[in-house]
């Protein structure tokens, strides 16, 4: 998954045409290894064929936003109640779904129904569809592992982190 990451984020930075050696030699390895992580890619729908070179796509963009830290003051703290800290506390959004699979399910009645897990969202990775989402499920008043469900279903839903991890 690294060597993927790698090709995704130097494709976020790259501004007019590089042949494949020079795009092998910035994300460090060979040209056929580039070639392959970039077909991997390819067929997950995370960059697109783009005249003779490939492109990064929103699929792949989101990707990025999904696993790039946050600086640790706005991360996600996870509470059960008004000071009662549970310890755990997401710095990027790939933390925060794998963090609402295993926290008690308490924590998340307590987020959900002060609208915490939009706020953050829209707040610290400007992701208003996201939120919006958040706040349909917030006023549905779920419970328990409903509430559960429905959280990771929508951040998967937005992320397609069964695209992202399974590589």
């Amino acid at each position: 998954m690294e060597d993927r990451l790698k090709v995704l984020k130097v494709m976020t930075t790259i501004t007019s045409k590089v042949d494949l050696k020079e795009f092998a030699r910035m994300v460090d390895l060979t040209p056929d290894q580039t070639l392959e992580r970039i077909q991997e890619l390819s067929k997950t729908g995370f960059v697109r064929k783009v005249g003779s070179g490939y492109g990064i796509t929103e699929k792949g963009k989101l990707v990025l936003k999904a696993l790039n830290p946050v600086p640790r003051e706005n991360g996600f703290r996870f509470y059960t109640g008004v000071g009662q800290y549970m310890g755990f506390s997401a710095e990027s959004l790939k933390d925060f779904w794998e963090l609402v699979k295993k926290v008690d399910v308490k924590a998340l009645e307590f987020h959900a129904s002060r609208g915490d897990f939009g706020n953050w969202i829209k707040t610290v990775f400007d992701d208003a569809n996201l939120a919006k989402e958040f706040t349909r499920i917030r006023e549905l008043k779920l419970k328990g592992e409903n509430l559960r469900t429905e959280v990771l279903r929508a951040i998967e839903s937005r992320y397609d982190f069964t695209g992202i991890f399974p590589f």
